[in-house]
């Protein structure tokens, strides 16, 4: 336990030029007094580990220490070849650094788990986009991927609606969802340089600028995606309908709808009645979506309002029991 936090603490220190021993001990998750002899024990071991005193101080290493990728465990090693998606790298034109980087690796590693790379790749393979999809690659995505990883500015051109409108934008990040690449970017020019999300595939032009911007270190990439697509999936969902669902209808509830609305509407239920059934509200897109979603529970829900939509469904059964009479 102890040899493999002071392993990851050489690491932590080799990757940046210091730390204080609060962040230390943050990432570590141990206390300060646990890093202050930690240090101790890698010095003491040969490891030059230096701890600068006041304010601005904290630990570091000198003297260009560079630890070699010989610890690695097979696992690790093979978790590490899984980081990399083949199909993304190569659509943002980054195949043949990846496979550099990955023989760079490979040849760092001790000889019993050099085949980690094969081993991986045999177990495990990402295919990102839906099913019934063939989602094509944007022509501009290797330009704006070169954007987001050099910090340029770029000038987009994109289409909104039946116009096309040009924007200046900061790329911070790439974002590849059910096989649809979108870019998280600052507009700088907007009301206190907020942040947006923009499908690629729907630019027309991409001009790199020259000059490029100063990032914000405290940008989350995953966390802002996070936040914008569950406002997105909440955003959708404009109206609401009254249902009663048996039993059967409550566990097949999550594969008709949208996931946001069935967690909505499970998460408070009315109290069943004696054949089991709840009523809940649901978030609907429109009348129209929840009576295309809804048709798939067939007799195992019963619409209570609005009044049009539960006509809309008599109807449906009247014409089905024509229909099999």
């Amino acid at each position: 336990m102890r040899a493999a936090r002071l392993i990851k603490m050489v690491l932590l220190l080799q990757s940046r030029a210091s730390m204080t021993a609060a962040e230390l001990a943050r990432e570590l998750e141990v206390s300060e007094r646990t890093i202050t002899r930690d240090a101790q024990a890698l010095s003491e071991a040969g490891v030059p580990v230096y701890a600068d005193r006041g304010r601005a101080g904290g630990y570091r290493l000198v003297g260009g220490y560079r630890t070699r990728l010989t610890g690695l465990a097979r696992s690790e090693a093979e978790a590490l070849f899984l980081s990399g998606v083949p199909g993304a790298l190569r659509e943002m034109g980054l195949e043949d650094a990846a496979s550099a980087a990955r023989l760079k690796v490979s040849a760092a590693l001790l000889p019993s788990v050099r085949d980690a790379s094969r081993a991986a790749a045999q177990r495990f393979h990402l295919d990102a986009p839906a099913w019934f999809s063939e989602p094509e690659t944007p022509e501009l995505l290797p330009a704006v991927a070169d954007a987001v990883w050099d910090d340029r500015r770029i000038v987009a051109r994109y289409r909104r609606g039946e116009a096309e409108v040009e924007r200046s934008l900061e790329p911070y990040g790439l974002v590849l969802k059910a096989g649809v690449w979108y870019v998280c970017a600052r507009v700088p020019d907007a009301e206190a340089g907020s942040f947006r999300v923009y499908r690629i595939d729907r630019f027309t032009a991409v001009t790199l600028d020259e000059e490029r911007f100063r990032r914000d270190g405290e940008f989350d990439l995953p966390g802002f995606w996070r936040e914008r697509a569950d406002q997105f999936a909440r955003s959708i969902l404009r109206a609401e309908v009254v249902v009663r669902v048996s039993p059967d209808g409550v566990r097949r509830l999550p594969y008709v709808l949208d996931p946001a609305s069935a967690k909505e509407a499970l998460d408070a239920p009315g109290a069943p009645d004696a054949r089991g059934w709840v009523t809940v509200t649901l978030p609907v897109e429109s009348e129209e979506v929840a009576h295309t979603q809804l048709s798939g529970l067939g007799p195992e829900v019963e619409v209570l309002s609005p009044a049009t939509l539960r006509d809309r469904f008599a109807r449906d059964a009247v014409r089905l029991a024509e229909l099999y009479r």
